[in-house]
């Protein structure tokens, strides 16, 4: 009889980490003790915690284990698994808004400052079932919403509770759910598709990659329950190829389902039929648009299409079809199985249910985070994020990932809905969130996303493929320091232009993070321009390295670490030292900050 569980994380992070080979020893190290019979390990999908990985968890007692290796797996299963004691030097510390390695306060993952604010209904089995188990999936009542809607429920019936529900698309567009559904439903045609968007093309966004990771299923069930309320019989989830253990998860459900006859022909006895296949994607970030999205599909080069007619009128190979991206579709059984009140009864009056980020960048807790519409961002970064590392400032936060905006710090109080973050110039976006310090200048930050977009530009339209090219010319003349004033007007009419004529949603949101940037630090790009310097000292056309020669006992680490021999003796001495102070030539200088960094003076100062 199996008394304890070992849970480890199998996403992508923790398996980076090591967790496959953890697994292994894990499940080697109990069969030498001879606990096979009494001890089960489940590869499971991401906890969330993803800055303390590997992690594992003992159940029955939630004893939370973090940063396991190879070599603590033995001490684990003889002291925990076998005496029953518990590692203390693994176990997961937690005070305040700090991870705390002397303090002996034990706590479960559940009372951790990370989790005590979020509430999972997307990511509700992710970390607590193994994903390709479809037998786990049921027994935490998966396939029931399925189940319900194919023997007591009309079609019509499931898109109003969806519509009541108030669940709006998770893709960035935040168009409404069950009024999408409705329009393909409504429309007359001998075939209708269902589409899963899974290409999460921004950086720093790993949301829909972790749910398909983590609970498969969900998405299966969820496409199923769309096919019958929209008339749609065949779906396709259009994946990106660098997800493999995504794709081989997802694959594994749609197998399993059709086994057992969840997929396919008479589901339930109902007369209802429905499949699912896999198309993946090359990379391509516009194809994150819905009707690119199903060119590619269809084989061809993804371009977006003009609209209308749109997607639920003439979509995929030109049917009516229905499009949601991955934690849209996995809300969905939650919705039917509570009812439409229960999601209804989270969020902000606009904005119902919870969200999914991607929390990175300066922050002492990265991860992935589920947390109620309305939460403001300080809860999110300070409470939930511990906060910005080495005692650094906030500065600000770059929602929606290239086609977003920036929340600088004076707005870090702003409820975060659809509605509070377009008032202010951003938008929620797929879910990335980015958190910046005071070390990064919000030029280069505008620099580096727009750089990002005229990359992925399909080239289609030319606001989009000429627009943006001559928009990020602009940006390097800034941050070269040849700008004028008057550049920084044209770049904003630069930005106006691209937005109201490029075809898709890739050129219309391409210079928000340079209107956003502008609007909440423009005293940033008045430095470039007329003072010629960076404030955040980032941009290398602007910055000088200059040694303080009092400071300098002429060590000569610097010099020894400079790739082109730029850093010389002076005659100088300075008070208390016996060698000669160094110094730096500006004309040589290719800024690389190597000197700086091996000073162990701080004698080397940026300018």
């Amino acid at each position: 009889m199996i008394r304890a569980q070992v849970l480890i994380c199998g996403g992508t992070g923790c398996t980076s980490s090591g967790s496959a080979a953890l697994i292994k020893e894990f499940e080697a190290q109990i069969k030498e003790f001879g606990l096979e019979n009494e001890v089960k390990v489940v590869r499971t999908g991401c906890f969330g915690l993803c800055a303390l990985g590997p992690v594992v968890i003992v159940y029955p007692d939630g004893t939370f284990y973090s940063r396991v290796e190879k070599d603590d797996v033995k001490e684990i299963v003889s002291e925990h698994l076998l005496k029953g004691r518990q590692v203390d030097r693994l176990v997961y510390k937690d005070v305040g808004e700090d991870f705390v390695e002397e303090s002996h306060k034990i706590v479960s993952l559940n009372d951790t400052n990370f989790y005590k604010k979020q509430h999972r209904v997307a990511l509700r089995n992710c970390g607590v079932i193994n994903p390709e188990s479809i037998e786990e999936y049921i027994a935490v009542d998966g396939y029931a919403a399925l189940g319900k809607v194919l023997t007591e429920m009309t079609p019509e019936e499931v898109i109003q509770v969806v519509k009541d529900s108030g669940l709006r698309g998770r893709g960035g567009g935040g168009f409404p759910t069950g009024l999408k559904w409705s329009f393909t439903a409504a429309n007359k045609a001998d075939q209708k598709y269902v589409v899963c968007n899974a290409d999460e093309g921004d950086p720093g966004a790993f949301m829909d990659r972790s749910v398909l990771e983590g609970d498969p299923h969900c998405i299966v069930e969820a496409m199923a329950i769309c096919g019958y309320a929209t008339g749609a019989t065949e779906g396709y989830v259009y994946v990106r190829a660098e997800y493999p253990i995504a794709v081989e998860r997802l694959q594994k459900a749609i197998n399993d389902a059709r086994a057992y006859g969840l997929l396919g022909k008479n589901i339930f006895n109902s007369g209802f039929d429905f499949d699912l296949h896999i198309r993946l994607g090359a990379g391509a970030f516009v194809c994150g648009e819905e009707t690119a999205l199903m060119t590619s599909i269809e084989g061809n080069r993804g371009e977006p299409r003009p609209r209308p007619p749109y997607p639920a009128v003439k979509g995929l190979f030109a049917k009516p079809t229905t499009e949601n991206n991955v934690e849209t579709f996995a809300n969905i059984p939650t919705i039917i199985r509570n009812g439409a009140e229960y999601f209804a009864s989270m969020g902000t009056e606009r904005s119902k249910g919870t969200k999914v980020f991607a929390l990175g960048g300066k922050i002492k807790h990265t991860g992935l985070v589920e947390i109620p519409m309305g939460t403001t961002l300080r809860e999110i970064i300070e409470e939930i994020g511990g906060g910005i590392p080495n005692g650094k400032k906030f500065k600000a936060a770059q929602t929606g990932g290239p086609s977003g905006g920036c929340i600088p710090a004076s707005l870090m109080d702003t409820a975060i809905d659809y509605d509070n973050l377009t008032a202010i110039g951003c938008m929620m976006g797929s879910g990335g969130l980015i958190v910046m310090d005071e070390d990064n200048c919000m030029v280069d930050i505008a620099k580096f996303f727009l750089t990002f977009t005229v990359d992925e530009s399909c080239g289609k339209c030319s606001p989009c493929r000429i627009g943006t090219k001559r928009l990020l010319e602009m940006l390097d003349k800034v941050t070269e320091g040849k700008a004028t004033l008057e550049d920084l007007d044209k770049i904003e009419e630069l930005c106006h232009y691209i937005k109201e004529n490029s075809l898709c949603g890739l050129g219309q949101t391409a210079p928000n993070p340079v209107l956003a940037t502008l609007k909440f630090f423009r005293d940033e790009y008045v430095a470039h321009v007329v003072d010629k310097k960076c404030p955040a000292g980032v941009c290398k056309n602007l910055l000088k390295y200059r040694i303080v020669k009092d400071s300098c006992f002429g060590c000569g680490v610097c010099a020894r670490k400079c790739p082109v021999g730029a850093i010389s003796k002076t005659d100088y001495i300075a008070p208390g030292k016996k060698l000669p102070a160094l110094e730096i030539d500006p004309n040589k200088c290719v800024k690389c900050g190597a000197c700086m960094e091996g000073c162990k003076f701080k004698a080397i100062v940026k300018e």
